[in-house]
């Protein structure tokens, strides 16, 4: 379920990085970049942030402890309807080994 980045104005000018999951719902935004250069770049920096950092847990509860298994998702039905009335492609997964 791949999602995508949609690059948005910012309401105080320049621009700003929309994170979108596969549905269509919004996972994260960014800091205003001034240019759309300079938000293209955040976008790289934030795949390669998203590959390889580590989850700081800097909550209440975390006192900074570092998370070192990942939780997986719970799995969803095969449906290509999304509740913005949009169809969305299911890539088959296939296994690695």
């Amino acid at each position: 379920m791949a999602g995508h980045f949609e690059l948005v104005d910012a309401p105080d000018g320049g621009y700003r990085v929309r994170m979108l999951d596969g549905s269509g719902d919004l996972m994260a935004i960014s800091v205003t970049f001034p240019t759309k250069r300079a938000a293209v770049a955040g976008i790289a920096m934030a795949r390669e942030i998203a590959g390889t950092g580590l989850i700081r847990d800097c909550s209440s509860k975390g006192a900074g402890a570092v998370i070192r298994e990942l939780v997986r998702p719970a799995s969803t039905p095969k449906d290509t309807s999304s509740s913005r009335g949009r169809k969305v492609s299911k890539a088959p997964r296939t296994a690695v080994g």
